[in-house]
């Protein structure tokens, strides 16, 4: 591992300039796969045996897992949640669920009451789990907080990307970038903002690439398939594909093909946006970040961890993510300035695990990395 010292501060810096950052490294992750291979396969199966209930805690321990095994200059994050504020929002999340599905199930016209109700609700509920998500995780007994407001996130989450459908999703790099920045520009350490410069073009760049990358990818499929006689746009060939071995063998391929664009393209998106927003954000004379992603070598590592799950039946799960975090924890250089020192940790009510809960069960990411 690579060794890592802090950079002393000059006595006197220059008046006008920045001071020097009293530390510049990278992000450590020390865990390790069989580690959390333990923690995982007892997670599920105290899951199982308590009927879900065992979920809570297991959550608390994953998240204390792999917050307690990322430093930075030495200081690991702490995670602040308690089983018992996750079960509880659990529950509550779990029976508004059950009430939307049976009652959808008899009364239709409940489903769909609840169907727009969950459209002006869901900008609520990405709030409260941000906000609960980042009060708590603390670094060096400093909290992060969220302080989004219902109007923006209505307006980047609902009505930018209904927007983007009457033009064709010409839109959507532009809303993608809205939403970043809405969600980074609204995060404190302590009592300091982070502050962001996003570029739209950016965005669009990177969506062209993507673009690019997966029609290249589905030509040099087309082509592979050309060699071994399978032409698909051959209607004789098409005819003769009445051969059930023939089918399987033009289906596996078809899956191949694409889960390879998928993971070319979604590394492709992933290294550029998370190293543009890396890049251009900056907690104000207390941090600032660079990130590194390659998009070759984060491409790889998601193939290899798709073909680890599939072909260990799910038993390489753990591998796969320490194997993530370790990678993305490599790529990310982080400065920290002197007035990290004064922080203050603004007091803040606590907040209610509901929303995040009720955002995992109606599938919302609420995930930064």
């Amino acid at each position: 591992m690579e060794s890592i010292h802090p950079i002393p501060p000059e006595a006197n810096p220059p008046a006008n300039e920045p001071a020097p950052p009293i530390f510049s490294g990278k992000v450590q992750f020390s865990g390790k796969g069989g580690e959390f291979f333990g923690i995982w396969i007892v997670n599920i199966l105290l899951s199982v045996l308590t009927l879900g209930i065992y979920s809570a805690w297991a959550k608390v321990r994953t998240m204390r897992y792999f917050y307690g095994h990322t430093r930075i200059d030495g200081h690991s994050f702490d995670y602040l949640a308690t089983p018992m504020q996750i079960l509880k929002g659990r529950i509550l999340a779990v029976i508004v669920f059950l009430i939307y599905t049976f009652g959808s199930s008899f009364f239709p016209i409940i489903g769909l009451l609840f169907a727009v109700a969950f459209i002006f609700l869901m900008p609520w509920i990405i709030n409260q789990g941000l906000r609960f998500n980042m009060r708590m995780t603390r670094h060096r007994n400093v909290r992060f907080s969220f302080k989004g407001n219902y109007g923006e996130a209505f307006v980047n989450f609902i009505l930018l990307p209904v927007a983007s459908i009457f033009t064709l999703y010409l839109l959507m790099p532009y809303v993608l970038k809205r939403i970043d920045t809405y969600i980074h520009s609204n995060i404190s350490y302590g009592d300091t903002p982070l502050t962001v410069n996003l570029k739209g073009e950016t965005y669009y760049l990177t969506a062209l690439i993507c673009f690019v990358v997966s029609s290249i990818t589905m030509v040099i499929f087309m082509a592979i398939l050309g060699l071994f006689g399978l032409d698909l746009l051959n209607v004789e060939n098409q005819q003769n594909m009445q051969d059930p071995a023939a089918m399987t063998l033009m289906f596996g391929a078809l899956m191949v093909a694409y889960v390879f664009m998928i993971a070319i393209v979604t590394a492709v998106w992933a290294a550029a946006i998370r190293n543009h927003i890396f890049d251009n954000s900056q907690f104000e004379d207390v941090a600032s970040f660079k990130s590194q992603l390659k998009p070759i070598p984060f491409a790889i590592l998601l193939l290899t961890n798709m073909l680890a799950i599939v072909f260990s039946l799910g038993l390489a799960y753990p591998w796969t993510k320490v194997r993530t975090s370790r990678m993305l924890a490599e790529v990310t250089t982080v400065n920290i300035y002197p007035s990290a020192l004064n922080l203050v940790d603004t007091a803040q009510q606590e907040q209610s695990s509901f929303a995040e809960e009720a955002a995992n069960v109606f599938d919302i990411d609420l995930s930064l990395t």
